[in-house]
């Protein structure tokens, strides 16, 4: 069957706010358009080794397949049983030499009481739920790597954004749009808001989805 950029990568299930499960079609070209602009920020190269922790179940797994594929990088999977144990989980990544790892901050949380230390360099994605601060100051000051906030709602294909985090007392920052994303603060009536002014992210580009499945209306 002939493939295109609008084919259908994907169809995962997300119940958002509604509560009621709903398919997200993914195409191709959206895919393609995240994996590539991971690879420019936060970055992976053919000298990077990529540990690889998320269930090919939940979408953010393709970032951790195929980019590395991408890029000619190194994937190394973790082992079911060590995702529920710290120790072992780090251990693995250390005799890995892995460079970047993208988790929820409960698995970073895991590492930590483990003792771990990321080493120069190292880069720490971290994305699914909102980073509180006091995990971000903890990760930063358990060794020399870079943490990174990773944000994105199902409908536009896993990130939608990005933001380097220091360490410090501010808010956590879901940073800028990646390539070829628009963001827009509008309010009830679908209008632009001013700087400084709350209202409602509306998420555009290519790597919006194609829609819902057999969901017209809701699409």
């Amino acid at each position: 069957m002939a493939t295109s950029a609008e084919s259908i990568a994907y169809t995962i299930y997300t119940s958002g706010s509604t509560g009621l499960p709903k398919g997200v079609e993914v195409s191709h070209r959206a895919v393609l358009n995240l994996l590539m602009a991971m690879a420019r920020e936060p970055g992976l190269s053919r000298d990077d080794v990529l540990f690889a922790v998320t269930t090919i179940s939940f979408d953010i797994a393709a970032l951790e397949l195929f980019l590395p594929l991408i890029v000619g990088a190194q994937v190394v999977i973790a082992e079911r049983d060590e995702l529920a144990d710290g120790f072992r989980l780090l251990a693995h990544i250390q005799a890995s030499k892995a460079t970047v790892m993208q988790a929820t901050p409960a698995t970073w949380r895991l590492l930590l009481e483990a003792d771990f230390k990321p080493a120069a360099g190292f880069r720490m994605l971290c994305g699914g739920e909102a980073l509180p601060r006091e995990l971000a100051n903890r990760l930063l000051a358990a060794g020399q790597g870079e943490l990174w906030n990773m944000y994105g709602p199902t409908e536009t294909t896993i990130w939608s954004s990005c933001e380097r985090i220091v360490a410090g007392d501010g808010p956590i920052s879901i940073g800028r749009p990646i390539a070829n994303t628009r963001f827009h603060i509008l309010d009830e009536h679908d209008q632009p808001l001013p700087l400084g002014v709350s209202g409602q992210l509306h998420i555009g580009g290519d790597g919006l989805a194609r829609g819902y499945y057999l969901r017209d209306p809701l699409t």
